[in-house]
């Protein structure tokens, strides 16, 4: 875990980020809350770009909950299948769709509390619901962000609540909404797990990361 960088350090990380890519945008397809709410939920242990390619035709004929209820398991497994834990996941989105539908006559909520009762739904997956609809800044930690946030100073902590708070109390208020999408694209594309492409690196510079490769 690296030494916490400082307030100015930080600002002209997320200085440099923000120039290079204003509007970060986050990968998965949706076209409404309930989907963004079902496509962040399946992508727990798999990747964007498998994820997006199960749920196209999905959510072409299933985009509200009443549509999935009517849809039902088998017919999400059919979509989903290529997915790890297919069949787990498709009964949370059946699970979640019908409380959305009994509960909250099938709009999605927006408040993280409500977010995290539904079936399949953690904290991550509600923080990235709550800041790609609502645009609220709330900080989504999944591992790349904690790899890059300990590996940098960015936002150092033993756990994925500790390196969330961390964006919050560090990260400058005017970066905080698109924060956690230029981490994760940064630590997804650039400081990757094994051989992290420090050449050519924004932030190297100012990076606390020891073992920086050549």
């Amino acid at each position: 875990m690296a030494k916490q960088l400082d307030y100015k350090t930080i600002r002209e990380i997320f200085r440099r980020f923000h120039e290079a890519e204003p509007e970060p945008k986050g990968e998965l397809e949706h076209v409404n809350a309930y989907t963004l709410v079902v496509a962040v939920a399946l992508s727990a242990q798999a990747t964007d770009a498998g994820v997006n390619k199960a749920t196209r035709a999905l959510f072409e004929i299933a985009d509200t909950p009443e549509k999935m209820l009517a849809l039902g398991e088998e017919g999400v497994i059919e979509h989903i299948k290529t997915i790890g834990l297919y069949r787990n996941k498709a009964k949370n989105v059946i699970k979640l769709s019908r409380i959305l539908v009994e509960r909250y006559d099938g709009v999605v909520p927006n408040s993280r509390a409500a977010l995290e009762s539904l079936p399949g739904v953690g904290r991550k997956t509600a923080n990235v619901v709550l800041n790609m609809w609502w645009r609220y800044p709330a900080q989504a930690v999944d591992t790349h962000i904690f790899r890059l946030g300990n590996r940098s100073g960015i936002a150092s902590g033993k756990d994925v609540v500790a390196v969330e708070r961390a964006i919050e109390d560090n990260v400058p208020a005017d970066y905080q909404l698109h924060a956690h999408h230029w981490m994760i694209l940064h630590g997804r594309y650039t400081c990757v797990a094994r051989k992290p492409k420090c050449p050519s690196c924004l932030i190297r510079d100012l990076c606390q990361f020891e073992d920086k490769t050549l």
